[in-house]
């Protein structure tokens, strides 16, 4: 494609629209549980909402039509982007698993009791039962050794912290011990020493953020988060109570909120010269001119994330022939 000399002039016929600093919202009624409603935000190039400030929670809440949030129980909630990571295990790796296998549980009773605010790491005690373990704390690790089909489950004898284990067992066999079924239970209690616990592979990270912000600001409902069962847990904000947050199992099905960037737009006018008599009308022609504006203004520190679109005029067409003798008459009166 020939290249065309580009002048650039202030007013219209270019749209350029871009990332601003700061973040748009908006309420979805449609009901989803909350799987379906981040993949919903995230197929609009958006996420579900991360509330990072009151004064985001109040705007929510004067956003919040309550009328479109009316259900058989618990009206007036909608999903926000947090939740609580479901337990799961440090091999991660789904082929070593059978159906059901990543489910096994024996929890002690009571067990676990730690709030979803923290993390959580588990023990196996000498009776075989499992419980949640301070994640400072230090125990002996069990390892395992995957070999195909077959595990092999090793002791170290050395008091650690769960992280540690971890990066231990990673390097020196396959990873900390994952327990999938009875029998491999009762063979890891079996190797306990006399009286102490051991860590093993389970663990549940605390709240995140759909988009993976860092954001510490929380507004939970007083009571709030009151669940210690072993689901993931999804959190709802409730906007006849100001929008206070309370946790729901995620396959509860809501109104919801998604947030994007906000985008501006500004236009400019684009003036060519045109030397080769190129049709500028033509699709493939504009395409290969935006193109090369684009190259032009990141040359000059254009953000990558601006998106270039021609404006089309009243007939149809992005760009008219300049009139020069038009302009002549026009340049002439301004000079009288």
């Amino acid at each position: 494609m020939d290249k065309l000399l580009l002048l650039i002039m202030a007013a219209s016929g270019l749209s350029a629209v871009s990332s601003a600093a700061g973040r748009q919202y908006y309420f979805v009624y449609d009901r989803k549980n909350f799987t379906e409603a981040q993949r919903y935000c995230r197929e609009k190039d958006a996420d579900l909402a991360t509330v990072d400030s009151m004064e985001v929670m109040n705007n929510l809440t004067n956003m919040a039509d309550l009328d479109n949030m009316f259900y058989s129980n618990n009206s007036y909630r909608a999903w926000i982007g947090l939740s609580a990571d479901s337990w799961r295990w440090s091999l991660s790796d789904t082929s070593f698993y059978k159906p059901g296998e990543t489910e096994f549980r024996r929890w002690r009773l009571g067990e676990p009791d730690v709030g979803y605010s923290e993390k959580a790491f588990i023990v196996m005690g000498p009776d075989g039962l499992w419980y949640d373990y301070g994640y400072d704390s230090s125990t002996y690790p069990v390892c395992a050794d995957v070999r195909g089909s077959n595990v092999t489950f090793v002791i170290v004898p050395t008091p650690i912290t769960w992280t540690k284990a971890q990066s231990y067992c990673r390097a020196h066999h396959t990873d900390l011990a994952s327990v999938r079924n009875m029998t491999e239970n009762q063979k890891v209690q079996a190797m306990l020493p006399g009286g102490y616990n051991v860590w093993i592979g389970l663990f549940r990270d605390s709240w995140k953020w759909s988009d993976g912000s860092t954001s510490s600001f929380s507004f939970w409902k007083k009571g709030q988060p009151d669940s210690n069962n072993g689901n993931e847990i999804c959190v709802a904000a409730d906007f006849s109570q100001s929008g206070a947050w309370e946790d729901w199992p995620c396959d509860m099905e809501r109104a919801f909120i998604c947030y994007g960037p906000v985008v501006s737009k500004k236009v400019m006018k684009v003036k060519f010269e045109n030397k080769k008599n190129l049709d500028l009308n033509d699709p493939a022609v504009m395409e290969a001119m935006l193109k090369q504006l684009k190259q032009k203004l990141r040359a000059q520190g254009l953000d990558d994330n601006i998106k270039l679109s021609w404006r089309k005029q009243a007939d149809g067409k992005v760009f008219l022939k300049e009139d020069k003798k038009t302009n002549k008459r026009r340049r002439e009166r301004e000079e009288l």
